[in-house]
């Protein structure tokens, strides 16, 4: 047992690699816009699964529930390569949020590897959410100044 398990955790180690190499190539052909959504829909998902009593399980059916991991990834990860925009980023969204908590506190390095991954592309969306606040309350301010002086 104590050669099985490291070795079922190096395999997912590999899937979650192989998934997250074509989750970046589509964030990178996100637009501007629709990368501001993503980091409001992903940190949304990161804390609905954080809510849950099992996180590395969220978006799991619930006959699924004692496979060695849940079903999350594979859902977000078939929806993140579909031609519809949006189904496409909700997808991803719930790819991080799973993959997030599923790396989060592993006792392999080759998964905390990931995990150091999705953490860098995590706080990437968190700076992109905050920015994108930050100029809302720029405009709203500039336009409640200019309502002011008129």
């Amino acid at each position: 047992m104590r050669l099985i398990v490291p070795l079922i955790a190096f395999v997912r180690g590999q899937q979650l690699e192989r998934q997250f190499r074509r989750i970046g190539k589509s964030l990178e052909a996100l637009p501007g816009t629709a990368r501001a959504r993503l980091s409001l829909l992903t940190l949304r998902e990161i804390g609905q699964a954080a809510r849950g009593e099992f996180p590395h399980l969220y978006g799991t059916p619930p006959q699924d529930r004692y496979l060695p991991w849940g079903r999350g990834t594979a859902i977000g990860f078939t929806r993140a390569c579909s031609d519809n925009p949006e189904v496409a980023l909700r997808g991803i969204a719930l790819w991080l949020a799973v993959a997030y908590h599923e790396t989060k506190d592993s006792p392999y390095a080759f998964v905390r590897s990931r995990h150091r991954q999705l953490l860098r592309v995590v706080r990437e969306l968190k700076d992109l959410h905050g920015s994108a606040a930050r100029e809302r309350e720029d405009v709203v301010d500039s336009w409640m100044q200019s309502s002011a002086a008129a």
